[in-house]
């Protein structure tokens, strides 16, 4: 009988709830991880910079970092939320039009692009030489 490893275990449950959520989120999973990726690429470029600006990094200014991070993903909730009152009341009209997150992945992107140029910004603080065109 062969053995599973460990590993190949982890990995498996990685596949299975990474898998769970995409189905989930549908149009959103998308958005949703790179939103996700750039907030965390956001928080470290940030702390890094930090130095460079003659700023003092504190639990203080850490925390209120990763707050507005979670709100940002709340933010794509609230989103979430309008979809399905859009949703039900298209219904209740009479309609049957099958929306998926449209307003949920609009506020993503806005918060991925935001992100980005925050990300930019810290790589000039940074000292990056940025060249314009």
């Amino acid at each position: 009988m062969m053995r599973v490893k460990n590993t190949d275990k982890a990995q498996a449950w990685i596949i299975v709830a990474v898998s769970a959520v995409m189905d989930f989120l549908g149009i959103l999973a998308i958005p949703v991880f790179l939103m996700v990726g750039c907030n965390l690429i956001d928080y470290i470029t940030g702390l890094i910079a930090s130095k460079y600006r003659q700023e003092q990094i504190n639990s203080y200014k850490g925390m209120r970092g990763i707050v507005k991070k979670v709100c940002m993903w709340l933010l794509v909730v609230v989103g979430a939320m309008v979809d399905v009152l859009i949703k039900y009341a298209t219904q209740t009209m009479g309609f049957n039009i099958q929306i998926p997150f449209i307003v949920a992945t609009l506020v993503a992107v806005w918060i991925v692009v935001n992100e980005i140029i925050s990300i930019l910004e810290n790589l000039v603080d940074i000292g990056l030489p940025f060249h314009h065109f």
